[in-house]
């Protein structure tokens, strides 16, 4: 039977040389981007999800957005968070932009359903805060393997 290990080459080790490795650094100081670095999918709205027996909490970040552009929308177990940045300003011209401006979406599905008449959401200093307590306190079901 044949072993397979992993293996980082040494310095030493001369190393293949991979013509499309670095193919982003081709670009740079051209003032544009390669066709598929605008397929990245990676959501703009990062968070943190935790639970207890009666509630989850989920810690969005989402800096630079007014709380008035953030829609939070829950049906039944399904969470669904959207927000709009807009930068425009009536008169000025834009030099350079680096700063996000557009739409982000992020939407996930929970163990159990959410008791929407009791959910509550707070936004301060571009953090979102949701907290979303069970239907009925259920709590999920610990199998135990035997």
């Amino acid at each position: 039977m044949v072993n397979i290990v992993r293996r980082s080459p040494a310095v030493g080790d001369v190393a293949r040389f991979d013509p499309f490795a670095n193919i982003d650094d081709w670009f740079k100081g051209f003032g544009m981007r390669p066709f598929f670095s605008e397929l990245e999918t990676s959501s703009l709205i990062k968070i943190d999800l935790t639970e207890n027996d009666k509630a989850y909490t989920i810690h969005a970040e989402m800096p630079g957005i007014n709380k008035e552009d953030i829609k939070v929308q829950v049906d039944g177990n399904r969470v669904s968070i959207s927000a709009e940045t807009k930068k425009e300003k009536e008169g000025e011209r834009i030099i350079c932009r680096e700063c996000y401006q557009g739409s982000s979406y992020r939407s996930f599905a929970l163990d159990s359903d959410v008791d929407e008449t009791k959910a509550e959401a707070k936004y301060e200093n571009g953090m979102l805060e949701l907290t979303l307590p069970k239907l009925n306190g259920r709590a999920a079901k610990q199998i135990t393997i035997k």
